[in-house]
């Protein structure tokens, strides 16, 4: 179930030597306070928009510091960045990427969560995590490797996720009732871009077609994607 994707990882000890070991020794950083700083910060920072200058105010160090140690975050497999989409943009947007560590449990071990309940905020970011790790699987196990963004102008209008060249537009809600706030971003992305399809990924349990906008629960959503109806 969904659910227990987002429980903190049963074995603690194992994390935090992996944490250590795999990170810390192979980075060789002489600062350790810092960078375990670093790595409690950014998973507060997990699935947000990196700004590297607050960042560094909260770990004491300076933005290029924190920029090599996401750059050491990426090359152990750690965690990677989601780029912005930024292809010919009519509005302004946001380009700094998004971080997501590897897995959720990594995130819930370094912030110290027990559980996560539905509705919540956190719950919100951690659904939207999970989906997008099944989403940067299916690109690589696929052999499709399209690329995947999020879209965010400065106006603060988004969608989570955009695959290929503005092919697909996807927002991700947790919300088990959707309603038309929920559809603002797609609808203001396809007024940007010729999209051949917009989806709205949700705790819904009914599917619908709303206009241009497929709402799908996310099971239903997973099983399109792996069974190559999403993109192919």
């Amino acid at each position: 179930m969904i659910g227990s994707c987002f429980e903190s990882p049963n074995d603690t000890t194992h994390a935090n030597r992996y944490v250590q070991d795999e990170i810390i020794a192979e980075a060789k950083i002489r600062n350790i306070t810092s960078f375990s700083r670093f790595l409690e910060v950014a998973a507060f920072s997990n699935s947000e928009i990196v700004n590297y200058s607050n960042i560094a105010t909260e770990c004491g160090v300076s933005a290029p510091t924190i920029r090599e140690y996401f750059q050491i975050l990426e090359d152990t497999l750690i965690g990677r960045f989601l780029p912005s989409y930024r292809k010919k943009p009519k509005r302004r947007v946001i380009q700094s990427p998004r971080f997501y560590y590897f897995d959720v449990a990594i995130a819930n071990y370094l912030l110290k969560r027990k559980s996560i309940e539905p509705g919540s905020e956190v719950f919100g970011s951690a659904f939207e995590h999970f989906i997008y790790h099944e989403i940067y699987a299916h690109s690589k196990y696929s052999g499709i490797n399209y690329p995947i963004s999020y879209w965010r102008t400065a106006s603060q209008i988004e969608i989570d996720f955009v695959l290929g060249e503005h092919e697909i537009g996807i927002e991700v809600k947790e919300s088990q009732q959707i309603n038309p706030r929920h559809l603002k971003g797609l609808k203001s992305f396809a007024e940007e871009y010729n999209v051949k399809k917009l989806i709205l990924v949700s705790n819904d349990p009914f599917p619908r077609q709303i206009g241009d906008i497929l709402a799908l629960p996310w099971n239903m959503f997973l099983d399109k994607l792996w069974s190559g109806e999403i993109i192919a």
